[in-house]
């Protein structure tokens, strides 16, 4: 009950649901932040997951996304076998406008504040040079340049993650790991796609690619080493093809898209890609292959991830490779039971985690121990 002129009370656990360990609103006025970092699970490890800069058009909508990135976080570690938990971080504004040394610093210093429980890394809005500004704040940040012991930029490991998750599709559809001669449409074709566009080329496949950015088409089609056609970005999702790849941002397959597709199979960087859980069994109706995007997309992670280790790029892409074993094993599960490829990842993701757990389910970090250190 609220007397006249007050505001209604927030039930924020209701918005958050009760899956989450933690969310935190960071907030300041000076730098004008305005920041939420959500940890869904700490079971594995610390929370890992980038920060993403975006002028999202309310509260409300960052904190969807925010949430929805972190719960793929955790499935993302467990099913490449890493010993981190999920969490994701979003900054709203426009980073090209409103994007500071003072606004990253402050930032850096509310992840610090966490105790190790969440570690940062890039993301759509933020760059490798965000990431070593970060640094100088908190040792809670991976993917910084090679020069601070970092990885550097982890696009070209997404890229070969979706690549080693296409060749396993391929195998899945045809009986070989072999793109030769498929024709593979590409979404978005920012650093990972177009990353992903030369490993196909040097595959024998026959590429499509599409994009809002006309220099980023300009750039692979004037690449003397590149074959590519190009496509409409706006009915991209409707050619003709074997595997369509969503390199871009979410909610790309969705009510309306789905009954348009021309496609045997989905594997792509994007995160977020289903716009609602039903369209995972839109898309097993019409006989379409998912595989699920934080399985597809996990190079990345497991990239940064080796930097707790001390970073050795030959190891680094080995484990990126083994991304094809994850990718055959959730579409045999899934074939084998009956289920969509989602409903298959998510079990095996959740089995390891009640594997691995402990009774204490939720716990504390320290800066996390980097080799040597």
């Amino acid at each position: 009950m609220t007397c006249a002129g007050e505001l209604p009370p927030i039930d924020v656990f209701g918005q958050i649901g009760d899956e989450y360990e933690q969310v935190v609103y960071c907030h300041d006025k000076a730098t004008g932040l305005k920041a939420i970092i959500a940890i869904h699970s700490t079971v594995l490890g610390p929370a890992l997951g980038g920060t993403r800069f975006y002028p999202y058009g309310s509260g409300a909508a960052a904190l969807t996304d925010v949430l929805r990135l972190a719960k793929g976080m955790t499935y993302k570690s467990a099913l490449a076998g890493l010993d981190l938990g999920g969490g994701k971080a979003v900054i709203i504004g426009n980073p090209a406008t409103t994007k500071t040394e003072e606004l990253l610093r402050t930032y850096a210093r509310f992840i610090d504040s966490l105790g190790g429980r969440y570690l940062t890394a890039e993301d759509v809005g933020t760059t490798q040079a965000d990431m070593d500004m970060i640094a100088r704040e908190t040792q809670c940040v991976t993917g910084t340049s090679p020069l601070l012991g970092g990885s550097g930029d982890p696009s070209e490991a997404t890229a070969r993650g979706v690549y080693w998750s296409m060749r396993a599709t391929a195998a899945h559809l045809d009986g070989a790991p072999d793109l030769a001669g498929l024709h593979v449409v590409i979404s978005g074709v920012g650093k990972v796609g177009s990353s992903l566009v030369h490993l196909l080329n040097g595959d024998g496949a026959k590429v499509t690619i599409a994009d809002v950015d006309d220099a980023a088409v300009s750039r692979l089609v004037t690449d003397p080493n590149l074959d590519v056609q190009v496509a409409d970005v706006h009915g991209v999702h409707a050619i003709a093809c074997d595997i369509l790849s969503p390199c871009a941002l979410g909610g790309v397959l969705n009510e309306a898209s789905i009954p348009a597709l021309r496609c045997r199979a989905i594997v792509g960087a994007a995160n977020n890609q289903l716009a609602a859980e039903k369209d995972a069994d839109r898309l097993a109706a019409r006989g379409i292959v998912y595989v699920p995007d934080f399985v597809a997309n996990a190079g990345g992670v497991i990239n940064i991830a080796d930097e707790l280790m001390g970073y050795h790029h030959e190891r680094a892409m080995a484990a990126v490779e083994r991304i094809s074993i994850t990718t055959a094993e959730i579409l045999r599960l899934s074939d084998r039971d009956a289920i969509t490829t989602v409903k298959a990842a998510e079990s095996l993701a959740e089995a390891r985690i009640n594997d691995v757990a402990t009774s204490k389910r939720i716990r504390s970090f320290g800066p996390p121990r980097r080799h040597g250190s």
